[in-house]
């Protein structure tokens, strides 16, 4: 999350605060030689290693209940929704489950947000425990935003300090401990990975090779207006029609230099294509297709940092513009610990060539700003969801026993961007809207049905499938501005002079009581907790009531509803050390509502209410009870009379190797029944196809136009 924008969301400055640090330059003699000495060492010491883990390894108590466990994420995925394809027969490997197996609402966190469910997923604990409550957490010290799932400083010689802040352990390290191997792929909230016995590749929260979560680069020779306060996109112009563009791709900051790579365009007279160099590498473009995955290496004096990015050629004439990725952490040649082991990103580049390293690689933001149309988004999608396709297959066919998990985000981004498209209502729908547009939610969740199919034609007998996701969705059309609404109410107060722009910095803390920060929370201006609290303790619970009253009373003045359906208070809902690291108050928005960006980033400029006119249309940031997630399986799962939890999910896998789970584990098994009767009947096509050419490992796409 220096202060860049969080991609995922397309708000502008301060919505993902993250990294600013340099990065790890490797190549030492010094670290060579150590790492040659481990190695031998390593191998020396190898069987005797083996040896006193065989004896000192804990016996799982219980029966085993399949000889392999897969985990199927679908970020988003709404049951609410996938019913509705059911039942018009576009969903039919769901159905198959539904009709051998189960296919179950689940209950997601409080609040319904990804970062928090995934990490109650793989600890099967409440935040209170785990530590993670939103995106963003705030520094008590400054009320400055912080990203909540990892801290990136620079240590000596410009290294990178890398720290994970969200605590609990997640169920593949216990596996570990008795002896069973996962490979963990893409799952949220597992940057830096940590050890354990098997393979990880890192999911949301990976930077970019600039230390922000997701900035493009556009050059253009009409700059286009400036997003107010936004860092997110840099925008750099150019002269297109007189010769040769000669230009500059910025990417990392080493020792507050930001290095550059050379970039040199020559327009092709037909007005469709572009001859480009960046770094040492050719290429040849031609509009509305994107590049493959280019190596780009920036340097300082001798040493060089290696990150790939794609580029599209969006306009050549009469106004150029090209459109550049963010710049990912080169998997071949990581310059940030992405995979455990190390090696593992790089085993995977050499098998499947470059792919998409950014914790959230799709590009959000480029299409609120414009700068990618509905079509280019959705090309990326799709070659992304490619590209991780291949590499959980691959991970399936080589986990034959012990547990494998990959997490895709298809149904996530095209809901968060694509609702606009079939709410007539939404304020961000176009007059004309194309057909194909409007069929891009559908199309994602038939995709995501012929993805299980494919996974099921893998399994055998003894196989537990389990597919979730953290959270459904529901749409999105007016902000609310809480941080506003507070000034208005007398609850927070702004500096002499202060616009409201400027995040928290603007707040006057002497006069304000209450103050709105991330997507969900509210917190008091605590004395002795905050650095300048003002609210005795004695007087919070009383305020917390007096807040929570007034807030479920809030009606839109544009339509007379209601924008809040529940105000939960965090010291009812959070248990464990961590509880009081949170907000004090978590806001359950009604269906529509939202946290406005403003309040989102700690802003109070704006008004109350008014009308999400962005791209990013759909959100799942509301009410907890409105958006469950959704948990199928291929077996039977019994759940003793209650509503399942995704903090089941990690007790459940443990059971399911019978192993007991930690005392401290809030979740609880689901029963698991004896064994699949669906793995061999499953329908893999045509209920879902991706939208390319070519098969899902092409590393280019061709979508009819939206």
């Amino acid at each position: 999350m220096g202060a860049v924008l969080f991609c995922k969301w397309g708000w502008p400055v301060l919505g993902y605060v993250g990294p600013g640090a340099g990065f790890a330059f490797l190549g030492s003699v010094a670290v060579l030689l150590a790492a040659l000495l481990l190695a031998v060492l390593s191998v020396l010491f190898f069987p005797l290693r083996i040896a006193i883990g065989l004896l000192l390894r804990p016996r799982p108590r219980g029966r085993r209940m399949a000889r392999r466990i897969v985990v199927l994420g679908l970020d988003g995925l709404d049951p609410g929704r996938l019913r509705a394809l059911r039942a018009r027969g576009r969903a039919p490997n769901f159905e198959r489950l539904a009709q051998s197996g189960s296919v179950l609402d689940l209950q997601t966190t409080c609040p319904a947000i990804s970062p928090v469910a995934w990490s109650s997923f793989m600890t099967g604990v409440n935040p209170g425990k785990h530590n993670i409550f939103d995106f963003l957490n705030r520094d008590l010290r400054t009320c400055a935003p912080q990203l909540s799932s990892c801290r990136i400083r620079t240590g000596p010689g410009g290294r990178a300090e890398i720290s994970l802040l969200r605590k609990s352990r997640p169920f593949w390290a216990i596996l570990g401990q008795y002896g069973v191997f996962s490979t963990v792929l893409r799952v949220p909230i597992t940057f830096p990975p940590e050890r354990f016995r098997g393979l990880c590749l890192s999911g949301m929260c990976v930077p970019d090779l600039r230390g922000t979560q997701g900035a493009f680069t556009v050059f253009e020779s009409k700059p286009g207006q400036e997003p107010e306060g936004s860092s997110e996109g840099t925008r750099i112009p150019v002269r297109a029609h007189n010769g040769p563009i000669e230009t500059r791709l910025p990417g990392p900051t080493l020792g507050g230099r930001t290095l550059t790579a050379p970039v040199r365009i020559e327009l092709e007279r037909d007005g469709q294509s572009a001859n480009v160099r960046i770094g040492r590498r050719r290429l040849k473009l031609k509009r509305g297709v994107y590049s493959e995955w280019v190596r780009v290496a920036f340097r300082k004096g001798l040493r060089s940092v290696s990150g790939i990015c794609r580029l599209l050629l969006v306009t050549a004439r009469p106004e150029f513009k090209l459109y550049v990725s963010p710049i990912n952490v080169d998997p071949e040649q990581p310059a940030l610990p992405i995979s455990h082991p190390r090696y593992y990103a790089s085993y995977l580049a050499k098998l499947h060539g470059p792919f998409a390293t950014l914790g959230l690689a799709e590009d959000t933001w480029a299409l609120s700003e414009g700068i990618l149309d509905d079509t280019a988004f959705l090309r990326q999608l799709y070659d992304i969801h490619g590209e991780r396709e291949e590499m959980f297959f691959d991970a399936l066919a080589r986990t034959r026993t012990g547990f494998c998990c990959c997490v895709f985000d298809l149904l996530d981004r095209v809901q968060h961007m694509f609702e606009r498209h079939i709410d007539e209502a939404h304020p961000a729908r176009a007059e004309q809207t194309d057909p194909a547009c409007g069929a891009a939610i559908d199309e994602a969740y038939r995709t995501a049905d012929a993805l299980v199919g494919r996974t099921l034609e893998r399994l055998g007998e003894r196989d537990l499938l389990l597919v979730l996701s953290d959270h459904g969705f529901c749409g999105f059309r007016r902000n609310v501005n809480l941080n506003r609404w507070l000034e208005d109410e007398g609850y927070l107060a702004r500096k002499d002079g202060a616009n409201g722009s400027d995040c928290l910095a603007d707040v006057d803390w002497t006069k304000t009581r209450v103050y709105g920060f991330g997507l969900a929370g509210l917190y008091l201006n605590l004395a002795g907790r905050e650095a300048q609290g003002i609210v005795p303790s004695e007087q919070a619970e009383a305020l917390k009531r007096d807040l929570s009253k007034k807030l479920v009373e809030l009606r839109d003045p544009a339509t007379g509803e209601p924008a809040i359906r529940t105000v939960y208070d965090a010291a009812a809902v959070y248990d464990g050390p961590y509880a009081g690291n949170g907000p004090d108050l978590v806001i359950g928005y009604a269906e529509g509502y939202r946290a406005a960006w403003e309040t989102a980033r700690g802003c109070v400029a704006g008004e109350p209410f008014s009308d999400n006119i962005k791209a990013w249309s759909g959100d799942h940031c509301v009410d907890p009870a409105l958006v469950p997630g959704l948990l199928a399986s291929n077996r039977v799962l019994s759940t003793n009379g209650r509503p399942p939890h995704i903090m089941d999910i990690a007790p459940t896998v443990l059971a399911g190797f019978g192993i007991e789970k930690p005392e401290y584990m809030d979740g609880q098994a689901l029963g698991i029944g004896e064994k699949s009767e669906v793995a061999t009947s499953a329908t893999a096509s045509p209920s879902g196809h991706l939208p390319r050419n070519g098969d899902v490992g092409s590393r280019k796409s061709e979508v009819e136009t939206c």
